[in-house]
């Protein structure tokens, strides 16, 4: 495994059990019909939910995460990879 994707897994494992900053709690179903890898850009997910936890890497990509209500007082995980481009490349939802 590339020691990059080391260090998000392990920077984002933290993230889990931290709430987020205020504006990164987002409903499930609001983040999964507005970012679109391929097409969605850094600069539109800035004004739809505006600024959250993150990591930027050497290589220029960057990891996102915003949270969602899972009930419970818990909450699940979107992480989004952001090219050196400023486009979503990847999502990834974690449950709880």
């Amino acid at each position: 495994m590339k020691p990059c994707l080391v260090l998000c897994a392990a920077l984002l494992a933290g993230c889990a059990t931290q709430p987020a900053p205020p504006g990164a709690v987002i409903a499930a179903e609001r983040l999964s019909t507005t970012v679109v890898a391929g097409r969605t850009t850094k600069a539109e997910l800035l004004a739809a939910f505006g600024p959250t936890k993150n990591v930027r890497f050497d290589s220029g990509y960057e990891a996102w995460v915003y949270q969602s209500p899972a009930g419970g007082g818990q909450f699940s995980e979107f992480v989004v990879l952001i090219d050196p481009s400023g486009v979503v490349s990847k999502t990834r939802t974690r449950s709880p």
